[in-house]
């Protein structure tokens, strides 16, 4: 269903691509021709105006989460779309990703497609796909940063010498130990990224379950666990430096061996906006080239 009441977006974007003017003009371009309202996050903005020298008119900043919109628009990589995610956290106002970096799984929409897509907005001619997120409790205090991911939650070593031992439980059932240099807990988004490249399996967006692989295992018999989403995952660390790295989508934090962790599904979902038309499979095979047979 067409709108024509005003949207607001709130745009997020990195630092670290200065080839990305070009998108952004044609982005805010394409909202003032809408008279949209327009918020940028600060350093965006900071990076925008005093690093790029772009004219950026017309628009609203804010800082960290304190911001109402109808749509997020990100701009970068898939690195971007989760920094995104955490920052829109339980808002559920639904995310855009438009693609100025190199893969483009999450952040889909291309720097050629922008014009279309904000037009298709407007058209209420797109899906929303929800999303999963996994919440991670330290001994029941908060961690430092945001305790919740899109992607995974991987337990590492922080030393080069030796593997950590990782004690798992499902539910308050003891399900084994792990001797490696790290387990990934993964979500179905998170399946094709960091569980995918230790041989974790693809797991369909939807399908509700959440996988346990481990990273460089030291017994060949452990495999990768898929389990139900409402299940409860607690982990136990013992490391000979005494400490280990957890890292949610990537923003990793030193915790002590004595902190045991918790993991379960967030009270909340992501929302996802995928142009009407697109296919899982065909992104797949588009971009990580799966199924596909050099012999052809």
């Amino acid at each position: 269903m067409s709108t024509s009441r005003k949207l607001c977006f709130a745009v997020f974007g990195n630092t670290y691509q200065p080839k990305k003017s070009v998108s952004v003009q044609k982005l805010l371009a394409c909202l003032a021709q809408r008279q949209a309202d327009v918020l940028i996050e600060r350093d965006f903005y900071d990076f925008l105006t005093n690093g790029q020298r772009l004219p950026v008119d017309g628009v609203r900043v804010f800082d960290g989460s304190n911001f109402t919109a109808d749509f997020a628009i990100s701009m970068g990589g898939d690195g971007t779309f989760l920094r995104t995610a955490s920052v829109v956290g339980a808002k559920q106002v639904p995310i855009l990703g438009i693609n100025t970096g190199r893969l483009g799984f999450l952040a889909d929409v291309n720097a050629q497609e922008i014009e279309h897509t904000i037009r298709a907005l407007y058209e209420g001619d797109y899906a929303v796909d929800t999303r999963a997120v996994l919440q991670v409790k330290a001994d029941g205090q908060p961690l430092q940063g945001y305790d919740c991911a899109l992607n995974d939650v991987a337990v590492l070593k922080r030393d080069n010498a030796s593997m950590i031992t990782i004690h798992c439980t499902i539910n308050g059932e003891y399900v084994t130990t792990y001797q490696a240099d790290g387990l990934i807990i993964s979500t179905p988004t998170g399946s094709t990224a960091y569980s995918l490249s230790n041989g974790g399996p693809i797991i369909v967006p939807g399908t509700h379950v959440f996988s346990l692989t481990a990273v460089a295992p030291h017994s060949l018999n452990v495999r990768p666990i898929v389990l139900s989403e409402d299940s409860e995952i607690r982990l136990t660390v013992e490391s000979r430096t005494h400490n280990y790295l957890v890292a949610l989508d990537g923003r990793s934090e030193k915790l002590a061996d004595t902190t045991r962790l918790t993991l379960r599904k967030a009270p909340y979902r992501v929302r996802v906006i995928k142009r009407t038309g697109t296919k899982y499979f065909h992104t797949l095979r588009e971009k990580m080239m799966w199924g596909a047979d050099q012999r052809r």
